[in-house]
Parts: structure tokens; C-alpha cells; sequence
């Protein structure tokens, strides 16, 4: 723990995921990094800076090898570079790998390469840190991820399952973001968790790529499928001579309105037939789709699913750092792109969050719209710092405008209004500092 002192102030950021193919190469936060940058520089407090992994997208480049890797970061930001060194002649800055960017741990030439730009590698699963009468534990946190965990560390030819999904998929979306019609399939890595993929594709085709003749044509349809389902039912009853009141009450009611009655009813027929079809189409299809799960289930051929539980394996790993370590009071890391802060048994885990562009799911409130991924920016700092009763914990969120106006459509603005998302971050925290022990009266024997 070279370096540390009872009052140094720590900030921790993670998960910048700078670079990448093609489209990938777009740091939308790169104004405000270089602001934060500027700030420490300015500070008067002993500071030290710990950028906790996935800094930089490495695996995501996939037209270069190894250091040349870091020879195109240089080439294609010159000024956060820059920002770099002059901030480092001050200010300590600590860089630890993440699973975007293990190769950091793989290459020695990284460490003198980070170096002169005055920013101290450490090529280490983890480090330690002191604050005040404790310690902070600080890793990325994919280890404790099955799907990212580097088995064979500091070896370039270990490749977890993500590896694989970021090389072929992520790095792809990168090479053909601006085909569309907007340029928006580069926002995959902002998708969380993984298995909303699908959703988010479809989402964007519809809202986005679909032609918006037969989108617009398609909204009422979609939407009146709640009612119009229940009416598809109703006029089967009505066929089989069950129950026709409801049917001929509405076509009496509609008849009120001479021609654009008609065409009210024209349409409901239509929109009943097609919700009556799919209803029948789609029972048969839920108990076949249902009876797969269960064989796929039944020989294991998925035994995982594709993203961990962004909280058990932390606590777990966070009771036992404290328990090995009593002075360890702080479990911080990053990778599920969620900031948090939580109580552990023993101290406190904390998640640093991201800087990519987070989406927040919104499904339709009526009819089966797809859901709308509604983006935002949730930029913040960690800082850690002793104080008189303890150390304190704290987000020092960062401004960045929603780029909702920018990126979604009027449809898909119109269909979340009055439900646009407000991330929030954890309140300050304390850790109280143990109380010392008084030390022993000497007795006074006359």
C-alpha cells in the first residue's frame, strides 16, 4: 500500500469502455471525463485516482493485435491522453484490468506505455487501500462472473464465454451501427443483461428501421389487441350461440353513427379477426414453446444463463474478503454496470457504476407494443475518505443531459411520457471507526 496516507481521498471510477471498431471508437462522455480530470488536477486534497477496470474495450477491437491495440487508443484520443499526464504529474492514478481489458495484465510493455502517460498499472487481480483505521478491497469483479472469469490470468489467449459475445457481436454492431436508418446498434454494450438483446433489437427495429407506413398502420392494431382479444372470445361465444347479447349491443351502439360507425366496425371486425387468429395460433405455440424449456431444461444443455447475478456472488465474496481481512471494511468493484451500495456483514459493498449510456426498460401500458428503451447517462465518482467519526462513502454524480430528445422517436417518446426514468444514486454512508479501547488504570498499591 505504497503511497497511502491517513487522509488521502480516493475516487473510483469504472467501466468507461473506450474504444472499439469502427462506430465503437465514440466516447459520447468524453467532454465530461476530461472535465473530472481537470477537477482532480485542481483539487487541494491528497488524491488518488482508481480507475477499477474496463477502462478500455480491448476486446472489442478485432482488426489489431496486443500493444498495437494501445498505439490506436493514443492515435485516437490524443486529448484524454494528454489529460492523463497532466492530471498524473499531480495526482496518483491507479489502473487496475477489468475482462474488456485483461490484455493490460498480459502485455509488460502496457506498464511502461501507461507509465509515461503517469498512470500506474497494476497488472493485479485486486489491490488494497488504506482510509483512515480500515482498508478498501478494489476489484473489476468479473472474476466472480463464470461467463468473464479469466481462468489462467495475464495469459492474452484465455477467452471466456463473453469474450466471445463482445468479438463477434459487440465488435460487429460497431461495424455496421451507421448502415440504419439511425445510427444506434452501437449502443449494444449498454444492454443489461444480456438476455434482453433480442427485445432490444426488435424494439429498435420497430421504432427505428421499420418502414413508417406499416408502423403507423400497425399502431392501433397493436394497441387495441388487449380489447380486441377479449372481443375475438366474445364473438366465438357469440358463433356458438353461447352468449350474443355483447356482440349485438355493440353493433347496435356503432349503427348510431351512420358511416363512421360502419368504419368503426370495419375496423374492430378486422382487428378482432387478426387478434382472434393469433390467439388461436398462439395457444398451441405457448405449450409447444413450454414443453421445449422443459427438455432443453431436462438434459442441461443451458445449465447458466448468460449474466450473473449482479449481487449474491459480490456479497459472498465481499463476507469473505472482510472475514480474511478483518481491517477490510470496503468491497468496491464495478462490471454490472450497476452503482450501489449495500451492507455486508462485516463492512459494505459498493458498485461503481458506468459511464456507457445506460437503457431503462419501459413496456407498453396497453395493447403489445414492444418495450421502449428509454436511454439516460448515470456518470458519477466514488470518494472515499476518513473523517473524524469513520470514512465516508459518497457518489459525486457527474451532469450529463438525457440524449432521449436526440435518440428516440416521436412514437417512442409519445408511448413513455410522464415515465421517463430518474436513476438515482445511493446516499453518503458512514463507516463508523471503531471505538479505541481505553487503556488500563495501573493501581496504586500504598
Amino acid at each position: 500500500m505504497a503511497g497511502d496516507s491517513d487522509d488521502r481521498v480516493y475516487y473510483v471510477i469504472s467501466d468507461l469502455h473506450i474504444g472499439g471498431d469502427e462506430q465503437l471508437e465514440e466516447v459520447e462522455y468524453l467532454p465530461e471525463l476530461l472535465a473530472f480530470l481537470e477537477e482532480l488536477r485542481t483539487n487541494d486534497e491528497d488524491v488518488e485516482l482508481i480507475i477499477n477496470g474496463d477502462a478500455f474495450g480491448l476486446w472489442e477491437f478485432t482488426t489489431v493485435e496486443g500493444i498495437e491495440k494501445f498505439e490506436v487508443l493514443e492515435e485516437t484520443y490524443p486529448t484524454l491522453f494528454e489529460a492523463l499526464r497532466e492530471t498524473g504529474e499531480t495526482v496518483q492514478i491507479t489502473l487496475v484490468p477489468g475482462n474488456h481489458d485483461h490484455e493490460l495484465a498480459a502485455y509488460d510493455e502496457y506498464v511502461e506505455r501507461f507509465s509515461a502517460y503517469n498512470v500506474d498499472l497494476v497488472p493485479e487481480q485486486s489491490i488494497s487501500r488504506s482510509v483512515g483505521d480500515q482498508a478498501i478491497h478494489f476489484e473489476h469483479g468479473h472474476q466472480r462472473d463464470q461467463n468473464n472469469r479469466i481462468e489462467d490470468w495475464g495469459n492474452p489467449h484465455s477467452t471466456p464465454l463473453g469474450y466471445y459475445y463482445n468479438t463477434l457481436v459487440t465488435s460487429r454492431a460497431g461495424q455496421l451501427s451507421d448502415r440504419g436508418r439511425y445510427n444506434w446498434l452501437k449502443d449494444v454494450q449498454a444492454v443489461t443483461p444480456t438476455e434482453r438483446m433480442p427485445v432490444w433489437l426488435f424494439s429498435k427495429y420497430f421504432y427505428r428501421e421499420m418502414n413508417p407506413v406499416l408502423r403507423y398502420s400497425l399502431v392501433p392494431f397493436l394497441l387495441l389487441f388487449n380489447i380486441s382479444a377479449i372481443l375475438a372470445i366474445l364473438a366465438g361465444l357469440d358463433l356458438l350461440g353461447v352468449w350474443s347479447m355483447p356482440i349485438d349491443r355493440t353493433e347496435a351502439f356503432l349503427g348510431q353513427f351512420g358511416m363512421a360507425g360502419t368504419a368503426a366496425w370495419f375496423l374492430l371486425v378486422l382487428n378482432v379477426s387478426l387478434a382472434g387468429l393469433l390467439i388461436l395460433v398462439g395457444i398451441p405455440l405457448h405449450f409447444i414453446r413450454r414443453d421445449i424449456r422443459k427438455t432443453v431444461n431436462r438434459f442441461g444443455v443451458f445449465e447458466t444463463e448468460l449474466t450473473v447475478d449482479p449481487e449474491t456472488p459480490y456479497e459472498d465474496a465481499a463476507t469473505e474478503v472482510f472475514a480474511e481481512r478483518p481491517e477490510t471494511t470496503i468491497f468496491c468493484f464495478g462490471h454490472t454496470h450497476r452503482p450501489m451500495l449495500s451492507e455486508v456483514d462485516g463492512g459494505i459493498m459498493v458498485n461503481t457504476g458506468t459511464w456507457l449510456k445506460r437503457l431503462h426498460r419501459r413496456d407498453g401500458i396497453i395493447g403489445i407494443l414492444p418495450p421502449v428503451f428509454y436511454p439516460s447517462y448515470q456518470l458519477a465518482a466514488v470518494r472515499i475518505a476518513a473523517e473524524p467519526d469513520g470514512v465516508a462513502v459518497e457518489f459525486e454524480q457527474i451532469t450529463k443531459p438525457s440524449p432521449a430528445t436526440e435518440e428516440l422517436t416521436w412514437t417512442e417518446r409519445f408511448f413513455t411520457a410522464g415515465r421517463e426514468p430518474e436513476p438515482e444514486f445511493p446516499d453518503r454512508y458512514l463507516l463508523e471507526a471503531e471505538p479505541k479501547a481505553a487503556a488500563p488504570e495501573l493501581e496504586i498499591r500504598s
